[in-house]
């Protein structure tokens, strides 16, 4: 039998996810408060878009943006690639290679189910 990201990877995850009205400030915050590098975005348990670290220093520092003004709506990745709880840690690190993620939403009939990152697909190899 092959290895699910959930549960044999990622395991009693607690999904942590914003608003797009929230601000990349408050992305932020929540990454540092929960030591995480991407939070979801999301309309109750619906996925809508995904910010990374690389969002807020690309979109926002760099670009000289307002943090405190800058709703996630506009530096949110829209309609991310994701897996299911199912798929396997080899299915996840071959998008991850092939598109330069370092993040993947898992979404199981429709609703968001967690997330994986190459960090807990290495941990758990």
């Amino acid at each position: 039998m092959s290895a699910k990201i959930i549960p044999d990877v990622v395991r009693d995850q607690k999904i942590h996810s914003l608003a797009e009205t929230g601000t990349a400030r408050d992305a932020a915050k929540l990454m540092a408060e929960v030591h995480i590098s991407a939070v979801l975005v999301a309309a109750g348990d619906k996925l809508l878009g995904i910010v990374t670290e690389r969002d807020l220093t690309a979109r926002i520092v760099a670009a000289g943006a307002d943090p405190d003004t800058t709703p996630l709506s506009e530096i949110m990745t829209r309609n991310p690639d994701t897996l299911t709880p199912g798929a396997t840690p080899l299915e996840a690190l071959e998008m991850m290679r092939e598109r330069g993620y370092r993040h993947l939403p898992l979404v199981e009939d429709g609703r968001m189910a967690g997330m994986v990152s190459i960090r807990d697909l290495y941990a758990a190899a």
